[in-house]
């Protein structure tokens, strides 16, 4: 297997490309090293698997079309694993054409790299934003994902749809993941667990929308990565029971599916806060705010499907996950 992974100095992208090299396989890594956050953490994250002899890393951005094609003709990967894109709900209220660039556009080229190389299979980032206005719990797979909350949840969405036409028309393998809220060691400086982190140590005091009361469904990297690895394994197959006139949401008739990939546990906010807390040994101050434009209330995975087709489902406990993280986080900024 020769696997083009997008987004390869990203937090759970780097990550990925780690594993696949250590089981063996060659990796073709891709960023294109934005300013959206530290870049001096994307070079460390990179700097420990790019000298790897089976890894090769380019600096290219998926909106230049040019380059992808380039990209796909030379290298030809049998597999792709795109997580690159644009990521976090409240920028996208701030900047929106920044995900259209990224999140539509640059996986449109992906999409056309794929049909015109013949990859045996596109594994996809998606997201639990896709959920939007749904309040049925847990988030299945099944549910209707028609009424997004932000531009960023739109992309992904769009992802889903763009992916479903290259599997039915060009017959490409898909498969789209729905990451729910994953952290964890080299993660992401704008995600809250990272903020809340540096804030209390510092001193400073954290914001707290929906004065905490909000759940979320925390996945640790290690889990989404194991879930990764095994989907990317087996391509997408037609549904032979799917039919038009009771659709299944989540495959087609065309070698398409997709899969929630969350802990199946959702924890209230301030009980997340309380495990950080513990972790740090130092107790935070709070400032208790109303919910965000463009947030949603609760998101819980359904993660059946993952479980039935792959024997697998996250199961890291969320106070082990952010002790992992302090562990890192003081250590890397050496605290």
């Amino acid at each position: 297997m020769k696997i083009l992974v997008t987004g390869a100095a990203g937090f759970i992208g780097s990550a990925l490309c780690m594993k696949l090299l250590d089981r063996g396989n060659t990796v073709i890594g891709i960023d294109n090293h934005n300013d959206y956050y530290d870049q001096s953490l994307k070079e460390a994250r990179l700097a420990r698997h790019f000298n790897h002899p089976s890894y090769t890393h380019l600096r290219i951005d998926l909106s230049d079309r040019a380059a992808i094609e380039a990209l796909f003709e030379e290298h030809k990967p049998t597999h792709v694993a795109n997580l690159a894109a644009q990521a976090g709900v409240r920028y996208s209220i701030e900047n929106p054409l920044a995900y259209i660039d990224s999140n539509i556009v640059g996986f449109a080229h992906i999409l056309e790299g794929c049909r015109n190389y013949e990859v045996e299979h596109l594994v996809y980032a998606s997201s639990s934003s896709v959920y939007g206005a749904n309040k049925n719990m847990p988030f299945s797979t099944e549910h209707n994902v028609d009424h997004p909350l932000s531009v960023y949840a739109a992309s992904k969405k769009s992802n889903e749809l763009m992916a479903h036409t290259y599997s039915h028309l060009y017959k490409v393998p898909t498969t789209g993941l729905r990451f729910f809220t994953v952290y964890g060691p080299w993660g992401r400086p704008d995600m809250a667990l990272f903020k809340f982190t540096k804030s209390i140590l510092e001193g400073n005091s954290i914001p707290v929308f929906n004065y905490g009361k909000h759940r979320r469904d925390f996945t640790y990297i290690d889990d989404i990565v194991e879930g990764v690895m095994r989907v990317i394994d087996e391509p997408a197959k037609s549904n032979p029971n799917w039919n038009g006139e009771t659709p299944d949401p989540s495959s087609s008739s065309a070698p398409w599916k997709v899969y929630n990939i969350g802990n199946n546990q959702p924890v209230e906010l301030l009980t997340y806060i309380q495990a950080l807390e513990d972790s740090l040994g130092i107790e935070a101050k709070k400032e208790l705010l109303p919910m965000q434009p463009g947030d949603v209330l609760d998101t819980y995975a359904d993660v059946a499907d993952l479980f039935k087709h792959f024997d697998y489902k996250p199961e890291t406990k969320v106070e082990d996950g952010i002790a992992s993280f302090v562990n890192w986080y003081r250590s890397f900024y050496s605290i």
